[in-house]
């Protein structure tokens, strides 16, 4: 096989061969996060349980984690080309590991939900430092390509691998287990980081401003926070003040970036149509395809009675086929256009949600699998080569701020995917009719009417949980149709927004 490697340059000492190692370790790096990610969700009934936090809590458990990271994920990756990547990502990855051991072991409430937003702030160093030191690692371009695929197919994998792991952790050991996994995985990845991995920083970065740090943070959060609580119990004063605050902030911060000489973030970057592109199409495939992996589980567990490892299992065709993808990407949009590959793929990733449409409590998992492993192959494609995109628009100086918008479109898609599409889902479900002597919990949500159930005579009981289950589908239902309506949606917008893009080309 003929080598496309450039000859090497003296600033260029990425060459070596030893590149491929330290890809590995920004691969344990995104595997951790993505890990984390989705294993919260199957311990939240044993956290409940254990300590006992109310409604509000519960939800502060689960959701401010995300927050922390939508709203810091600029200022890090900013702040990584200032300081060094590999810096920020070694001392993240610290603070990521010692961090889960304050959430495995929390005592309160209060103490859980600190532990988790201050692991969000140790998570938001990540994800922007791995993307942006690929970007410099590897100078060329097909290189790259498959770097970037290895990159995406590990968090695809990870996606997957959270909840087989923590289903089979919590099967056997205590919730904080699933947060104790992380020690080993992070002591490994910063022992060898250290040897493998080189720092890149820019050479001109200018100061890191506060002011742009706090109005990303405030705006971000608010903003998420509000769509959040507006999806769930309507537009109250509480969500609609939130909101605005939130737009304002944000307004705030671009306004500041077009005014300061060294921005936190270059907002030039946006008047790239290649970028513009490429992040729009991220947030509206993230948002069409949330809502699916939020309630799959719950459909998996609840409605067709599969234990947690076993529903880890079923969902593992989509991480299958994202790793395959994610592999081929590269190579696909060097041969076909940039814009068919990622058009492609998210109108295949749309059709798959509207086959979901169909389904019912008896649904055969053949069906099922397949839908996953389409949904898989398109988001594959569509996200290796959009990030690639996103990569080789701006200068690799500013690799670090261009990644964390890559990702901060991820945070707020999946934000607003979970908030608009569960409403959909929440609010068909809440209306069904159980038999008399339903308690009023029960309506809240199908875990709940599981948990009533138990408690009641066995016809009674049976009844409620037909009900709830079907209700639960036709909700399903409608939030899989408005998924694909996002997805077949930003399929277009890709088509029109990656005309003429393509991928470097190795020189």
């Amino acid at each position: 096989m003929t080598s496309t490697l450039r000859p090497a340059q003296p600033d260029e000492a990425v060459q070596r061969p030893g590149r491929w190692l330290a890809l590995s370790v920004l691969v344990l790096a995104v595997l951790l996060v993505a890990v984390d990610a989705t294993v919260l969700g199957l311990a939240t009934p044993y956290i409940s349980e254990d300590l006992d936090p109310s409604g509000t809590q519960l939800l502060w458990i689960g959701d401010v984690y995300s927050f922390v990271i939508a709203g810091l994920l600029v200022s890090m990756g900013s702040l990584g080309d200032r300081i060094g990547r590999k810096r920020i990502l070694l001392v993240g990855a610290t603070a990521f590991g010692a961090l889960s051991v304050l959430n495995a072991y929390a005592t309160t409430p209060e103490l859980m939900i600190l532990a988790r937003a201050l692991l969000g702030v140790a998570g938001a160093t990540l994800m922007p430092a791995t993307l942006a030191l690929i970007r410099n690692i590897f100078q060329d371009p097909r290189e790259r390509s498959l770097a970037v695929g290895i990159w995406g197919a590990s968090a695809s994998a990870g996606m997957a691998v959270g909840p087989i792991t923590g289903g089979f952790l919590l099967e056997h050991f205590w919730w904080g287990s699933v947060f104790l996994i992380n020690l080993p995985v992070m002591a490994v990845l910063v022992l060898v980081g250290v040897r493998t991995l080189p720092e890149s920083r820019d050479p001109h970065p200018g100061p890191w401003d506060l002011s742009s740090v706090l109005l990303s943070l405030v705006g971000m959060i608010a903003l998420v926070y509000g769509v959040k609580e507006t999806a769930a119990h309507g537009l109250t004063p509480v969500a609609a003040g939130t909101g605005l605050l939130g737009a304002a902030a944000l307004y705030g911060f671009v306004r500041r970036q077009l005014t300061l000489p060294a921005p936190l973030l270059d907002m030039r970057l946006f008047r790239r149509r290649g970028f513009s592109g490429a992040v729009l199409a991220d947030l509206l495939t993230v948002l069409g395809l949330s809502g699916l992996v939020f309630f799959l589980s719950q459909f998996l567990q609840l409605v067709q009675d599969r234990l947690p490892f076993e529903a880890g299992l079923a969902e593992l065709p989509a991480a299958v086929g994202a790793v395959a993808a994610g592999l081929l990407a590269g190579r696909a949009a060097r041969r076909f256009p940039v814009r068919a590959v990622v058009s492609g793929g998210l109108a295949a990733v749309g059709l798959a949600l509207a086959v979901l449409t169909t389904l019912d409590r008896s649904t055969g998992y053949p069906l099922l699998g397949a839908v996953l492993l389409v949904v898989g192959v398109g988001a594959g494609f569509s996200f290796t080569v959009t990030a690639d995109v996103i990569l080789s628009s701006v200068p690799k100086d500013q690799a670090g701020a261009a990644s964390a918008v890559s990702e901060t479109a991820y945070e707020l898609g999946a934000a607003l995917g979970i908030a608009l599409l569960g409403s959909i889902v929440t609010g068909v479900y809440r209306g069904f009719t159980g038999p008399a002597g339903t308690p009023a919990g029960a309506h809240e949500s199908l875990g709940a009417a599981v948990q009533s159930a138990a408690g009641l005579p066995p016809h009674q009981a049976e009844a409620l949980l037909d009900a709830a289950r079907e209700s639960f589908v036709h909700g399903l239902h409608l939030a899989s149709g408005a998924g694909a309506v996002v997805l077949l949606a930003a399929s277009v917008v890709a088509w029109f927004l990656l005309k003429g893009q393509k991928l470097e080309s190795a020189g």
